[in-house]
């Protein structure tokens, strides 16, 4: 361990002067840009519809996935809703600790041996409660806010309405990816769980006879959520939560103007206090911060939205007759789907696989029980905080053509103004919001990570600490330095996630519909 802590003190003070040499970062950021900008265009390559219309290729595979598993699991994002809130109080947890009752693993213990060995006995690190929140804490953030307000400038009010049907729909990919997670994870001698994306598409490609292309697909995967953790799980959130704190204590006045890394240590050291502790103690804060963000958060957008009550009727009014012209339409394709997904913004991620990685580590040994408990991720972040949001800038007419070209500072400034306009003192409350935001959000994607990088490179205490103390360098540098392209690219590489885990979980579908089966077989008998 003092080792590990020399070695750290050796990489980070190098990283406090590279990050206040604005110059050295844009080249290094120059360079790195003209390596990766083919990856970067190829992820985010416009398909042309019009001459107006351009939407970005990867949206395909994600929306027509989660309209093909709402129809495939006969709506379970609508059907499965009662069921799923009943599962998080806790009403189904006895069957946990039943033996051989009827639907559940043990009464096909030997027909499913091997795809079953971790769930058998409800082994696991979390409640399901403390996934959901460990989950959703990825999601919910800074896209919320800013993805929400460029949306809205690009589309106009009709896009809130695309934005729901995407969180509808993304519900179902939520599903089945994560039952997906539950059922093939791996638990080691001491109780530690693996899980997500790499261990799914190894195993369950595996049991169809497909061996090899698992293995690649898995290994891909795990590259990927490796690159997305370091960036937009990382470096974009403690930047723009850095950005709105300057701007809050006098911007260019700020006493932190230009001590960018000076931030970027402070939340360091916080992220390592917590994700030294894995995944239980993730668990632990995010169960308490979540609830407290999005309570706040909602709380705050219903006294503005009551405020102007008298708005109401007429901001659905838009809503509804946006959605469906042209303007609508486009807006709502490109402003909601494209903005939305690519800054994992309103952000539900569904379809990318990144949750089933927080989820696999519940405590259950129906592996359908927990996929119905992140159906409701899309919901809580799309469909109830990301509307929220919607209707307040819609309300307080800050929805305008002009600010098309808002970038996520800006977008961050546009909703802070729209709360402050009817709650005077909010945005020093949004503040520490977005500041909660990117904290939780930092350290669940530190753990997908993780998770990637044990998978590739083993699951030792070095390992463990070598990544740990990389993600948590990346926090300072993010902070301080002008990294547009390695963002950029970090980005690419989430939406990159997408398509191995596309291939597996449609592959994998089957699978998942015979644990629903046995789950809801079991709360019937």
């Amino acid at each position: 361990m003092k080792t590990f802590v020399q070695t750290a003190i050796a990489l980070i003070l190098p990283s406090i002067s590279f990050a206040q040499d604005k110059g050295i970062d844009q080249l290094i950021d120059e360079k790195f840009g003209n390596a990766t900008g083919w990856f970067v265009d190829f992820i985010f390559y416009k398909i042309p519809f019009s001459e107006n219309v351009q939407i970005f290729w990867v949206l395909f595979p994600l929306i027509l996935g989660a309209t093909y598993f709402t129809f495939y699991f006969k709506f379970i994002n609508f059907r499965g809703f009662i069921t799923s809130i009943n599962i998080v109080r806790g009403k189904y947890d006895h069957l946990d600790q039943h033996k051989n009752l009827p639907g559940s693993v043990d009464e096909t213990r030997e027909e499913n041996t091997n795809e079953n060995k971790a769930i058998n006995e409800a082994e696991g690190e979390v409640t399901h409660f403390q996934a959901l929140t460990a989950a959703l804490s990825a999601t919910v953030g800074l896209g919320n806010i800013a993805g929400v307000a460029i949306a809205v400038s690009i589309g106009g009010a009709g896009a809130t309405f695309w934005m729901i049907v995407a969180g509808f729909l993304g519900m179902a990919s939520k599903f089945v990816e994560c039952t997906l997670g539950v059922k093939y994870r791996d638990i080691d001698e001491n109780g530690t769980v693996y899980g997500g994306p790499m261990y799914y598409l190894t195993k369950g490609l595996k049991s169809r006879g497909l061996e090899k292309f698992g293995k690649f697909l898995a290994v891909v995967f795990a590259i990927f959520v490796i690159g997305g953790s370091f960036g937009g799980g990382n470096m974009f959130q403690v930047n723009q939560a850095f950005q709105l704190v300057e701007n809050i204590t006098g911007g260019e006045a700020s006493f932190l103007h230009g001590k960018g890394w000076l931030f970027g240590i402070v939340m360091a050291v916080l992220v390592g206090i917590v994700i030294i502790g894995g995944i239980k103690k993730i668990a632990k804060v995010t169960d308490k911060i979540v609830p407290f963000m999005v309570v706040i958060y909602v709380s705050a957008s219903l006294f503005v939205i009551i405020s102007n009550y008298t708005m109401i009727g007429d901001a659905f009014a838009q809503i509804f007759k946006g959605a469906f012209s042209p303007e609508g339409v486009a807006g709502g394709a490109i402003g909601v789907l494209v903005q939305g997904f690519k800054r994992a913004a309103f952000s539900n991620e569904a379809g990318v696989g990144s949750a089933s990685i927080a989820h696999s580590a519940v405590k259950t040994k129906y592996a359908a029980s927990e996929g119905l408990v992140a159906l409701l991720e899309p919901f809580i972040d799309t469909v109830v905080v990301c509307t929220m949001t919607a209707l307040v800038l819609i309300i307080t007419g800050n929805v305008a053509v002009e600010n098309s070209s808002l970038n996520d500072a800006q977008a961050i400034l546009l909703t802070s103004g729209a709360f402050e306009s009817v709650i005077s003192w909010f945005p020093y409350v949004l503040t520490i919001a977005v500041v909660l935001f990117a904290f939780s959000t930092m350290i669940s994607w530190s753990y997908y990570g993780f998770q990637g990088w044990a998978y590739l490179f083993g699951r030792s205490k070095k390992m463990e600490y070598l990544y740990k103390i990389i993600f948590c360098l990346f926090v300072i540098v993010g902070s301080a330095a002008s990294l547009g392209s390695v963002i950029g690219f970090s980005d690419a590489m989430i939406f990159a996630m997408m398509v191995p885990n596309m291939v597996g979980i449609i592959i994998l579908a089957p699978k998942v519909k015979k644990e629903l089966i046995r789950f809801m077989d079991a709360i019937k008998r």
